[in-house]
């Protein structure tokens, strides 16, 4: 008799990751201090599709940058349109301020949304073809208080994660009126350096100069180490601006850095740019970047509104905030140890009701012993075990015990769910 066929197991896709329990806690604690954070500054929730028109990110992005030239995860539909897996955040949200007409509303908007985004990078620690962020951006307000508020939010959050070894890096990218003298200087120095060029910089170098200073590979990089710093050739508004963040950080006591070289790989920017760099895995490294685009919505087809943001790698800071932070795994309760069928059929009603009350109630459905129960409720970390037997039901009590304290106490059947809430809230209020 032949053997059946055994079937190959069916693998993640390369780039991708499963959140398991264990690690979905510290996402979700990450996540509540992330929107209580927000909510208390006016941001809203906004739920944006995860797939758009391929041509929203060409417009926003650049079709000069690596993400929509050979990043994107872009296909035909049925029809034949282009349709692109979202590879940021900031150009669907402004997609549907524009469509919704929330500039009629009210021209000022602050948002916030956390989800997964996708970029076809090359696999490595830490960066994976679907990854999360978590985004706020701020709509209708030139002022530069808005780009300050949203550097003291990313601190705010990260002091609140625990994650304190972080530093502001900031600089300005000016504004169309800055950038004609730099492009002049900037394209000389790279007729000069075009033999260190790699191709991509080299194809830039007339279209668009400023992309070639984002590039990571290596000659390029140092090609352009002694290339001039756009905060250097400010126009007056910008340089006012620039210098109110600088006074305006200092004010609220966060730490930050100009830095001149600092660049947005993303074509929409003008003015601030800033990123967050902390050195808790050991090389410092970026964990958070934005900055202003105030033409972004116009070039989108909506009216001039200035606009400025700033996106989270969530799966960074998940690994930066587990070596900050003490294990945020959620531990039971309550453990009931039922011992028989009346038993169980018990102790299971009393897990619904107490489950219901927002009492966190493990029940073993299992035929165990009482031994293995009990190791069971310390290795779930359990800490209060309700005890129920034949002997328990014959004597019209359950035992519960305090793992912590090593003490135990009766209560009658009848009187369990009321006396199991009680105990609770007396330990919410302690």
């Amino acid at each position: 008799m032949s053997q059946p066929t055994i079937q190959p197991t069916i693998q993640l896709i390369r780039g991708f990751k499963d959140i398991l329990p264990g690690e979905t806690e510290l996402w979700q604690t990450i996540e509540k201090t992330a929107i209580t954070l927000f909510e208390d500054f006016g941001y809203r929730e906004i739920r944006i599709p995860i797939m758009e028109k391929t041509q929203l990110f060409a417009r926003s992005i650049g079709e000069d940058t690596d993400i929509v030239e050979k990043e994107m995860y872009t296909f035909p539909d049925r029809k034949g349109d282009l349709l692109t897996l979202r590879p940021e955040a900031t150009a669907s949200i402004c997609r549907s301020y524009i469509q919704h007409k929330m500039y009629a509303q009210n021209p000022v908007q602050k948002f916030y949304t956390i989800g997964p985004m996708f970029r076809r990078e090359r696999p490595q620690k830490g960066r994976y073809r679907q990854f999360y962020q978590i985004d706020a951006e701020i709509f209708g307000i030139e002022e530069p208080y808005a780009d300050v508020e949203l550097i003291f939010l990313l601190h705010t959050l990260f002091n609140r994660l625990n994650v304190t070894d972080t530093t502001a890096h900031i600089n300005s990218l000016g504004c169309p009126n800055c950038r004609p003298r730099f492009k002049e200087a900037l394209s000389s120095l790279l007729d000069d350096a075009s033999e260190a060029l790699c191709k991509q910089c080299l194809r830039r170098k007339d279209r668009n100069p400023l992309r070639v200073l984002d590039c990571k590979v290596p000659g390029c990089k140092e090609a352009m180490a002694g290339a001039p710093a756009l905060i250097d050739f400010l126009c007056d508004d910008c340089r006012d601006h620039f210098s109110t963040v600088t006074d305006l950080l200092s004010m609220l006591d966060v730490p930050f850095t100009i830095d001149k070289q600092l660049v947005r790989g993303l074509d929409y920017y003008t003015r601030t740019a800033f990123e967050i760099q902390t050195g808790a895995l050991g090389a410092q490294s970026a964990v958070a970047g934005g900055g202003r685009y105030d033409g972004l919505v116009r070039s989108l087809g909506g009216p001039q509104t200035p606009a400025i943001g700033f996106a989270i790698g969530f799966d960074r800071l998940a690994e930066i905030v587990s070596t900050c932070n003490p294990a945020v795994l959620k531990t039971p309760d309550l453990f009931i140890a039922a011992l028989g069928k009346q038993a169980k059929e018990l102790a299971f009603k009393w897990t619904a009701e107490l489950g219901s009350n927002g009492i966190c109630t493990t029940l073993e459905y299992r035929r165990k012993s009482l031994k293995a129960q009990m190791k069971q409720a310390n290795r779930a970390g359990a800490g209060h075990v309700l005890i129920l037997g034949e002997s328990e039901l014959d004597s019209g009590v359950a035992v519960l015990r305090d793992m912590a304290a090593k003490t135990q106490k009766e209560i009658p059947l009848d009187l369990v769910v009321e006396k199991i809430k009680q105990t609770f809230s007396k330990t919410c209020e302690q």
